[in-house]
């Protein structure tokens, strides 16, 4: 069976979808880290710090879906 790892670098290397999710979560993580550098976040940047973890998260649980749809469709090949 497939580590999730190697079901990671699969994706990456042949789904475009998964690749621009994983790419524009990296920016996001980038983005939320410069945010966080302050010690004192406005109103204004705390609204955009949820706003970015929303954002990442649903990334994250779209990638999730296509590793697990990968996944089943392993499975499902290798059953007799």
């Amino acid at each position: 069976m497939l580590t999730d790892e190697q079901i990671a670098d699969y994706l990456r290397s042949t789904n475009v979808d998964f690749r621009e999710l994983e790419e524009s979560h990296h920016r996001l993580d980038v983005e939320l880290q410069e945010l966080l550098k302050n010690h004192f976040l406005t109103p204004q940047e705390e609204i955009l710090k949820k706003q970015i973890q929303k954002e990442k998260l649903g990334k994250k649980d779209r990638m999730a879906e296509l590793s697990r749809h990968y996944r089943s469709t392993q499975v499902n090949l290798t059953q007799p």
